[in-house]
């Protein structure tokens, strides 16, 4: 259960707040917050930000977020004031303009626009807001060809569009079919299926292979356009390639589309097969066979490597990893979204101790 308020803004000018309660216990899951707002106030809405949060880890606690409303809105009698709620930092046009890390989604016109963009490649009948927190903003899209997914991407990650297209000049099966894009936005067809929180062994032995197929022949592109991470391992016989970066089930479709390429960086195969591990525990990627589905795949491309040896370097360089990508988070986003990383960097650092005292 999430507590919000909503401190709703019209024309970039504060005209109230409204509470109420969701169900959904995540932060970054606004599609439940803006249909209950959107009922409440009798318009459309958006949220642009998390403005405080009185919960951790991304779920639960009294959620405070700024809302724009498409037209202004009445705000009912029966909700309670919020004088404090009026600093210039939420309600003043001009201090939009010094918050030099305030992506362009989180500030007033910034979901519209998206939209906006969308609708010139495609006849949208509704626009639903799913998704919105310092790393992406994502809307669902109705339209009479079917569902449409559009996104966009802060300027510190990958873009989606450019790594997506690399992907498919090896296997198109893999990633969303890109409609349109243009710098940090991608407009996809909707992915059939759903998110593979707790993957089957079927859907690992579908993704797992088909995902280093591919690695293996991008390994021979220009990988240049790619950022590095800097974290090297021993090649144990298998290439550097195209990394997803953040490959775990929860981004991949039961259809076998693979989603979330904003993480995708150059690096060593094994380090996604370490994250993959990493995210579904231990004890669940035994019973699933990962590792092993996962180097009998790369043994068909490289006969002469030795994945396992590489995947247990890789285990605790994947941490290294990840506390690299959370400091960027934590650079590169405004202060009121940083809750959203405290912390992780020195987690990830505990991990890869932890498990670099396991190496031989």
């Amino acid at each position: 259960m999430r507590e919000v308020v909503a401190l709703v803004i019209y024309n970039a000018e504060y005209v109230g707040s409204v509470e109420f309660t969701v169900d959904s216990p995540w932060w970054n899951d606004v599609e439940p917050v803006v249909t209950r707002l959107d009922e409440i106030l009798g318009v459309a809405t958006s949220v642009l930000r998390l403005v405080s949060t009185t919960g951790s880890g991304m779920r639960d606690g009294r959620v405070t977020y700024q809302v724009e409303a498409a037209s202004r809105p009445s705000i009912p009698a029966d909700q309670p004031t919020h004088p404090a709620d009026r600093p210039a930092h939420l309600a003043d046009r001009a201090a939009e303009a010094h918050e030099p890390l305030r992506m362009p989604w989180a500030r007033p016109g910034g979901p519209a626009a998206l939209v906006a963009w969308a609708a010139q490649h495609v006849e949208v009948r509704r626009a639903v807001q799913v998704k919105t927190w310092n790393l992406s903003c994502l809307y669902r899209l109705e339209t009479d060809q079917g569902t449409y997914w559009a996104k966009e991407t802060p300027p510190f990650m990958a873009d989606e569009a450019t790594v997506t297209s690399l992907v498919r000049s090896v296997d198109p099966s893999l990633v969303p079919d890109v409609v349109a894009s243009a710098p940090r936005r991608t407009l996809m067809r909707a992915a059939e299926g759903i998110d593979c929180w707790h993957p089957s062994s079927e859907v690992v032995a579908s993704i797992v292979p088909r995902w280093v197929g591919a690695q293996a022949k991008v390994a021979g592109l220009d990988g240049r356009q790619i950022k590095t991470r800097g974290v090297d391992l021993p090649s144990c016989g298998l290439p550097n390639t195209l990394l997803h970066g953040d490959f775990h089930p929860g981004n991949w479709r039961s259809g076998g589309i693979v989603l979330d390429w904003a993480d995708a960086h150059w690096g060593h195969p094994a380090l996604d097969a370490a994250r993959l591990i990493s995210f579904v525990g231990d004890d669940v990627s035994q019973e699933l066979g990962i590792a092993r589905i996962w180097a009998d795949a790369w043994l068909e491309h490289r006969p002469d490597s030795d994945p396992l040896q590489a995947l247990r370097y890789a285990r605790p360089a994947a941490h290294l990893v990840g506390a690299l990508v959370y400091q960027e988070f934590l650079d590169c986003i405004e202060e009121s979204e940083r809750v959203y990383h405290l912390g992780d960097p020195e987690h990830e650092l505990e991990l890869a101790r932890a498990l670099s005292a396991e190496l031989p």
